[in-house]
């Protein structure tokens, strides 16, 4: 990194979360004028008496109109205290136009008006509701894929770790971009990347330290792998998952310590570090080359399972033919 961009960033990187300040300075995205021609469909699910809202995203207008069959379930990152479904419109409209599928967010409750683990069972019941078809009912649950960035990493790894636990429904795969997964950020973080990262990369360990006060209601909650799914003593039995990290983010060691364990506990885990990038590098433009790196790695991990499914099939129609020939001949 060169000297003169580390010396604006370490300008940018100080002090630690003032929640309100936060909120205000997330809610300027809300002023973008290409928000209001986006394809979007706003609905809500429920979770007990409390809706939840949910904003769908649209690749085209003939998606809109004849379903689809394939989908994803986003959370938004923020540290689990702001941002929005409204501040991540242009990242959800990218997200369904360039991956070609409908991609839903999720309005689940902040802390620490709500504490851990409120949002998070926002999340998991958007979840359910998505994979019992009550949200789009052509859409099977091998066809979903739920992701999150950051904070809303941290939830998606969650929501599929509590669904496997309750032997609910699971979705095909997960997606999880620059995932928040522990839940220390001082100096006793085993991960390197906390301390090297941790200053002057706009996102520091004090400040994710503060974001993880705000969320938890008891610092017994830190313990729980549904807070911090690294520290699930069993990983066994989870969706195929891709993992992104970038190289300049404090959260970076622990994503790929996450992706490793996954892969050792048995599951299909395809992992990529973005060189170059920071933490929050996916918010960018799709200008940016980060973005576009990113979406190369998402679209191929999207598309491997169908690629194979039709493989099989071809093998399947084949064999059908030999078989027709062989009854033939004889």
């Amino acid at each position: 990194m060169k000297k003169a961009v580390k010396a604006i960033l370490n300008v940018l990187s100080y002090g630690g979360i003032e929640v309100e300040s936060a909120r205000r300075l997330a809610d300027i995205k809300k002023l973008d004028p290409i928000r209001i021609f986006l394809r979007k469909l706003d609905m809500e699910i429920y979770n007990g008496d409390y809706k939840v809202p949910i904003r769908l995203f649209f690749p085209d207008e003939k998606m809109e109109e004849h379903g689809a069959k394939e989908a994803i379930l986003f959370f938004h990152g923020g540290g689990w205290t702001t941002e929005s479904v409204e501040t991540y419109d242009r990242v959800c409209a990218r997200m369904a136009q360039s991956t070609g599928q409908i991609v839903v967010s999720v309005e689940y409750r902040l802390a620490p008006e709500h504490r851990f683990p409120t949002g998070l069972e926002d999340c998991y019941a958007a979840a359910q509701a998505m994979l019992r078809g009550e949200i789009l009912p052509e859409i099977t649950p091998e066809n979903v894929t739920i992701m999150g960035d950051s904070a809303g990493g941290n939830l998606a790894a969650a929501v599929c770790l509590m669904a496997r636990d309750k032997k609910e429904l699971l979705p095909g795969k997960q997606i999880l971009i620059y995932p928040a997964v522990n839940s220390c950020y001082t100096e006793k973080s085993p991960y390197k990347s906390v301390k090297t990262n941790g200053t002057g990369y706009l996102l520091t360990s004090v400040k994710m330290e503060d974001y993880v006060i705000l969320y938890q209601r008891t610092e017994e909650d830190r313990k729980n792998p549904y807070f911090a799914p690294v520290l699930a003593e069993n990983l066994q039995g989870l969706p195929d998952t891709l993992v992104l990290t970038a190289q300049y983010d404090p959260l970076r060691d622990e994503g790929e310590d996450y992706a490793k364990k996954l892969k050792r506990a048995g599951n299909l885990v395809e992992h990529h570090r973005i060189k170059g990038a920071l933490h929050g590098y996916f918010a960018l433009g799709i200008e940016h080359l980060y973005v576009q790196e990113s979406f190369q790695y998402m679209n191929a991990f999207l598309r491997e399972e169908k690629q194979q499914k039709n493989a099989d099939e071809e093998l399947e129609n084949i064999a059908a033919v030999k078989k027709q020939l062989t009854h033939g001949k004889a």
